[in-house]
């Protein structure tokens, strides 16, 4: 099986535990990697991708240090205001539609992708009254629509780092996040 890890940055993966599978660091936010993934996509066909990287948490049940499966993910800030209100053009909520629930058996999560993480508490509460994520990321819904125009299985697979919350880095866990996913990555391609 042809393999193809997509993360954000070179510190989220642990590369020679995955030495069977391609690896391209995109580089962080939406933008880099749509361009990442689609010059890559162009050139070379891949039975699955998997995008992975650290996250934050809206949800009080998913704890730092916690992997989780995003399932559903949402172009939270592609729209327009009025006033006090937001509207979405369309909607840009993509869903998984590669089903893998028989191969990994982590909790699955519904995330929104993002340019500026959340760090603001009148923001946070209305992103959470308008879409209920429980995880955000800046590349997830970036790397599933790439893969979906491409007609390429992928999951995404999202360790928390942190709590959505006021920026405050010594609540923070990193070396946790990151060591969770590199050890629940693993489980989940050697039952490939």
């Amino acid at each position: 099986m042809k393999i193809l890890l997509v993360v954000a940055t070179k510190s989220e993966i642990i590369e020679d535990k995955f030495k069977d599978c391609d690896v391209i660091v995109t580089g962080a936010g939406m933008v880099m990697t749509i361009f990442s993934l689609t010059k890559r996509l162009s050139k070379k066909s891949y039975d699955l991708v998997i995008n992975i990287g650290v996250a934050g948490s809206f949800s009080d049940e998913i704890k730092i240090g916690d992997v989780v499966e995003v399932i559903e993910d949402n172009f939270s800030e592609i729209g327009f205001e009025d006033g006090n209100s937001f509207s979405e053009f369309t909607n840009f909520r993509i869903e998984n539609a590669f089903k893998v629930n028989e191969r990994t058996n982590l909790k699955k999560a519904k995330g929104i992708t993002v340019n500026t993480v959340h760090g603001n508490e009148k923001t946070i509460a209305e992103i959470m009254s308008r879409l209920t994520p429980e995880v955000e990321s800046m590349e997830g819904a970036a790397c599933f629509m790439v893969c979906e125009q491409f007609e390429t299985p992928c999951i995404q697979i999202r360790a928390i780092s942190n709590k959505v919350e006021k920026r405050n880095t010594g609540n923070w866990n990193l070396p946790l996040a990151i060591s969770n996913l590199n050890t629940e990555l693993k489980k989940i391609i050697d039952s490939l």
